[in-house]
């Protein structure tokens, strides 16, 4: 293989003697320090231990497994030069979920996330702590010969190869996208239940409507709209029960939901495409060439691109967390939803929803600052060596952050509208919205009076986050898209008729 071929490429450029940026020379600064043959090993230990500096929590072990799987894939495209035994040993250890301790702090994402793959690497030199679900935390030499394996033992150029890549920006970035686009689709449906709650129209969300602003994001939250709210398909007691009500239109946290949650899903689709892109990317320094027998020295270390999109999508996905913070407070204001004051009987002995409320409001104003991006700072390092950094660290850290704000905001808001639905009774929804509020009540009982609030939350916060809610109203969702796509309605007749009336519309998949 290429990383086996490049070992005999090292070992050419050690004869004659070649200077060649991190292989016969030192690092940053010292890269004009050419280094002799006899301590190149020594040079590559010192690089991992010297830089072993993060601070902080160390990743989770599902956040370091994926860590270590990223830093494996870009090593075994072959332009790391790292030997096909160091890499075996990596998968090794990748296999039996030897892991080691990686704080959470330290990296400014240019040359790559040098504390964090260093901290990585280290144990699996057998330095420093590791964890495994048969031994836990404890020493690195430990857990390795506990489980049969051997430490990695570091040649020429191995271990900056190692450690010089965006992998830690790219590991917790990928599992922001995942949650968001997760919590994006269930947003659709938690927003139209609230609609139901407050007697909304489903006017807003007409297909023409959307076909004159055809952004994609729009147009397919709009149509999920329709799927949970077509009465047509869907008959709803509670649609039926305000058919007639003299309400022309909705305020804008109803109405405006395809415009608002569709632009969080066109962001999302966005840095997905940058994260995908970045997983597979070798992003090493200098590029091991085999095929030209040459090394060459570049920035795609740099994590520019990933620190920017997750960024990008805080901003984003913050918005559904906004959005959502105010129709909560239309469901507890008796002024708003014709409901009882925070959704509650016996208001004043019981305060219901009023805090669960302000937790939302208190979570949406910490994303404000969390949202302020990462990557507008740079920070010169290394004697000015490395004179512009991503801090795409940070951003991805943030991200997830954020992600998770959204994920527990949407959480109160989806108990809040199950509870508006106790006040309706016995009028009921549509099939799909009845079937997420049995879900949530499989889950968490009606709220009858002053309760332990919190483990509530948690419990619909961990429904969301296991996409329960989208699995239960999903189905319903793709079926009405793949056999319910009616045809367009014939033109008015006193519009002007510029162009010939559309044809039926396609039906669409939602992927």
């Amino acid at each position: 293989g290429k990383g086996l071929y490049m070992i005999k490429v090292s070992g050419f450029m050690m004869d004659f003697n070649i200077v060649v940026y991190g292989i016969t020379t030192g690092f940053g600064k010292f890269a004009r320090t050419v280094i002799p043959v006899s301590k190149l090993k020594e040079l590559q230990e010192n690089l991992l231990r010297s830089h072993s500096s993060g601070l902080g929590s160390p990743l989770s072990p599902e956040r370091t497994r994926m860590l270590l799987a990223l830093r494996i894939n870009v090593l075994a495209k072959g332009y790391s030069g790292v030997s096909l035994e160091t890499l075996h040993r990596m998968i090794q250890a990748f296999n039996a979920s030897c892991l080691s301790y990686v704080p959470e702090k330290g990296t400014v994402g240019a040359s790559g996330d040098l504390a964090p793959l260093s901290h990585l690497a280290l144990g699996l030199m057998g330095e420093g702590k590791m964890w495994s679900p048969k031994s836990g935390w404890a020493d690195a030499k430990y857990v390795l010969e506990a489980h049969g394996l051997k430490p990695i033992s570091l040649k020429p150029k191995e271990g900056l190869a190692l450690i010089n890549g965006t992998q830690m920006i790219t590991s917790l970035g990928a599992e922001a996208v995942e949650r968001a686009e997760a919590i994006a689709r269930q947003a659709d449906i938690i927003a139209a239940l609230t609609l139901e709650v407050l007697k909304g129209t489903t006017k807003a969300f007409d297909s023409d409507i959307h076909e004159l602003r055809p952004h994609p994001g729009q147009k397919e939250v709009a149509l999920r709209f329709r799927s949970l709210l077509d009465s047509d398909h869907h008959p709803s007691e509670i649609a039926e029960s305000h058919r007639f009500c003299d309400r022309v239109q909705d305020a804008y946290t109803m109405r405006c939901c395809p415009q608002v949650h569709g632009i969080v899903n066109d962001t999302i689709e966005f840095v997905k495409k940058i994260i995908n892109t970045e997983i597979n990317s070798a992003t090493d320094n200098p590029m091991v060439f085999a095929e030209r027998g040459e090394t060459i020295s570049g920035g795609n270390f740099h994590g520019e691109y990933p620190a920017k999109a997750l960024d990008y999508l805080a901003i984003g996905v913050h918005e559904l967390a906004s959005i959502s913070e105010r129709r909560i407070e239309r469901l507890c204001n008796p002024s708003l939803s014709e409901l009882p004051a925070f959704l509650v009987n016996e208001g004043g002995l019981n305060s219901g929803f009023m805090i669960a409320h302000c937790t939302a409001a208190a979570l949406v104003s910490e994303n404000k600052v969390l949202c302020h991006p990462s990557s507008i700072d740079s920070l010169s390092t290394s004697a000015a060596t490395e004179d512009h950094v991503s801090m795409g660290g940070w951003a991805a850290r943030k991200a997830l952050r954020v992600v998770e704000h959204v994920e527990q905001v949407l959480a109160i808001e989806l108990l809040a509208a199950c509870q508006g639905i106790e006040f309706l009774r016995p009028l009921r929804t549509t099939t799909p919205l009845e079937k997420v509020y049995d879900l949530v009540r499989a889950t968490v009982k009606p709220w009858i009076k002053d309760r332990f609030m919190a483990p509530d939350i948690e419990a619909v916060h961990r429904l969301l986050v296991d996409q329960k809610v989208w699995n239960i109203a999903g189905p319903y969702i793709e079926k009405y898209c793949m056999e319910y796509i009616p045809e367009s309605r014939p033109s008015s007749p006193t519009a002007f008729a510029l162009d010939p009336p559309p044809s039926p519309r396609k039906r669409v998949r939602l992927e």
